[in-house]
């Protein structure tokens, strides 16, 4: 029955206006090879701030690239509006698994900011 039900779950996630936004313009950015590439860049760098700030450490150096390479994709609308749309959909997922934890009773406040 769980089971089941998350692959209902799965299939309605699939056909969500914020998912199937975001596959579009996925497709779209991909074809040009440089945004592809700041892209990449831009979420190498977001995880590797991530982690220094997880174990309590400050990478000023990776923080000023991730500013950089993040304002050049804000002048790009195709690599703006995909960002934006990437954003929903982590928010979505975020909120589904907010709602799955609290019905089993696990704590997420570590994860907080």
């Amino acid at each position: 029955m769980v089971y089941d039900t998350a692959n209902q779950l799965a299939k309605e996630l699939k056909q969500s206006e914020e998912y199937r936004e975001f596959k579009r313009l996925r497709e779209q950015i991909m074809e040009n090879d440089t945004t592809k590439s700041l892209l990449a860049e831009y979420h190498r760098l977001q995880i590797k701030a991530q982690a220094a700030a997880v174990s309590g450490k400050k990478d000023d150096e990776t923080l000023e690239k991730l500013q950089k390479i993040g304002e050049v994709l804000q002048l790009n609308k195709e690599a703006s509006d995909y960002l934006l749309s990437e954003f929903r959909l982590n928010r979505m997922l975020g909120d589904v698994y907010k709602i799955l934890a609290e019905a089993i009773d696990v704590d997420l406040s570590a994860l907080e900011d």
